[in-house]
């Protein structure tokens, strides 16, 4: 099983740190995505209200409610603290998209029992071992 396949494949809820309302960003079109794949999308960003009919909060600990995967728009420098939110909240897992790497937090991550994927995109992944596969 690949890194991320099991995840994909248990998860309800996706809780998206950094989604903005901006349809040209990345952030938009993938969780849109995966909103169409069946994933509740929980939006988390303090500049937010509200993120493909969704409502947004400013933290993960003010997200009600559990979440699956902790899915990261965010600049690597803002991971550690993150993941300790995620950590906090029971997530399942940490998924840091294509180009967000932090090794000392996925190290972190994994040791409070959370898998971790970082730098890949959950929409191609998704793609590639759900749909495909």
């Amino acid at each position: 099983m690949l890194a991320g396949e099991n995840l994909l494949r248990n998860a309800k809820t996706i809780a998206v740190v950094g989604l903005s309302s901006s349809r040209w960003r990345p952030s938009y079109g993938v969780s849109e995505y995966m909103q169409s794949a069946g994933y509740r999308i929980v939006p988390v960003n303090p500049n937010e209200s509200e993120v493909l009919g969704e409502k947004a909060f400013a933290t993960l600990d003010e997200v009600p409610g559990t979440v699956d995967i902790v899915n990261i728009f965010r600049q690597p420098r803002f991971v550690p603290e993150i993941v300790d939110a995620a950590i906090r909240i029971g997530a399942k897992g940490i998924w840091m998209q294509e180009g967000v790497v932090h090794d000392e937090a996925a190290q972190k991550a994994r040791a409070a029992g959370l898998e971790v994927v970082m730098d890949r995109c959950i929409l191609k992944e998704h793609r590639r071992m759900v749909v495909s596969g």
